[in-house]
């Protein structure tokens, strides 16, 4: 089996934390350690942040990166709401509804693109990057601050509608590709790359 090499620039070397420290994070909350909890998921949080920034601005962008990037953020996002079943739900219960839409669009977006190309994936799209911004800001303050409903909601609206259009990339999309900068691009480049028809 050919040995799969990752370059060891500052961006893989965060993602590769962030992916390593699930396990470890996840004893914390089967344990009950809150404040270990969340102090590892605001941590983790911000190195995601700072991968993308530094990736982006430094030029050290990969593709084993962009694989290991996207492990990593479903990695985080499943710690980071297995802690709020855990740790938050008294403060969640009364807005379950909303929270289990969110919850049902997200993982049939993941689910959606795992059955049709065999693997999980990472788009990078615009909308998914503001989104992560947001959603990073919310588990910020919910494990630091604490709950407000105007937070949740906002983070809840954006990420229905940003895996809405996830299932409709993952609809259009022909190959399993990354770095998709939305919907509107994808169709734009599909009609260019679609021949006109001769009359």
């Amino acid at each position: 089996m050919k040995a799969i090499l990752v370059p060891l620039t500052i961006p893989n070397v965060l993602s590769l934390y962030r992916l390593f420290s699930f396990p470890f994070v996840l004893i914390f909350i089967f344990i009950g350690q809150e404040d270990l909890f969340a102090f590892f998921i605001c941590f983790n949080l911000l190195t995601d942040f700072l991968d993308g920034w530094i990736a982006r601005h430094f030029h050290q962008i990969t593709e084993i990166g962009e694989k290991i990037d996207g492990l990593a953020d479903n990695g985080t996002y499943i710690l980071a709401l297995t802690g709020i079943f855990m740790f938050k739900w008294t403060d969640f219960q009364p807005y379950s509804t909303i929270f289990f839409i969110f919850l049902g669009f997200w993982v049939a977006s993941r689910l959606f693109f795992l059955v049709k190309f065999g693997k999980f994936y990472g788009f990078h799209a615009y909308s998914g990057k503001t989104g992560g911004y947001i959603h990073g800001i919310f588990f910020l303050v919910l494990f630091t601050l604490g709950f407000f409903p105007w937070l949740f909601y906002i983070a809840m609206i954006s990420g229905c509608l940003i895996s809405m259009e996830n299932l409709l990339i993952i609809h259009f999309l022909k190959e399993p590709r990354s770095n998709i900068k939305g919907l509107y691009w994808l169709l734009k480049e599909n009609k260019q790359q679609t021949p006109e028809s001769t009359q």
